[in-house]
């Protein structure tokens, strides 16, 4: 089995999601925290639709907040393109593509450029899971994500 279909066969099984969130040293949002939740899938003809729902607890702050997502992993035989449809399913903004790097990564090969500020990342199978290694760069961000799906 390849690689791409290993990853399609992993997504249509997740159902949970945690992540954690750390500013770098360039970083004016100080955006560190951890947040987990569920994630409802619906199969879709070219991939998978993930709808997130959970909470995000903001290191500091006394109680966590309700969050949202929803992303689409569309499956190609060569790569996996990434969208988030933060303006609703029918106006799906493109991330970027992840492209097989070895026999368990991917990662973006160009990343995402919203306004100022540049998106990358790197997925991982692993025993545990799906990790998604997030960065955001830009003239006010320097932050890390790190999504485990299980």
């Amino acid at each position: 089995m390849t690689l791409i279909e290993r990853l399609q066969e992993r997504l249509n099984r997740v159902r949970s999601m945690h992540f954690v969130s750390r500013p770098g040293p360039r970083s004016v949002t100080g955006w560190q925290g951890e947040g987990q939740g569920q994630v409802a899938v619906e199969l879709l003809d070219d991939g998978v639709r993930f709808v997130e729902t959970g909470t995000f607890a903001l290191a500091g702050q006394a109680s966590p907040v309700a969050i949202t997502n929803a992303f689409r992993w569309h499956i190609h035989a060569t790569h996996v393109a990434l969208s988030h449809e933060r303006r609703g399913a029918d106006a799906a903004v493109h991330l970027f593509d992840l492209h097989p790097l070895d026999d368990d990564r991917l990662a973006s090969l160009e990343g995402h450029q919203c306004a100022a500020d540049l998106y990358t990342a790197h997925l991982t199978l692993s025993a545990a899971g799906i990790d998604l290694e997030w960065r955001i760069e830009g003239p006010k961000k320097d932050e890390w994500l790190h999504y485990r799906y299980a």
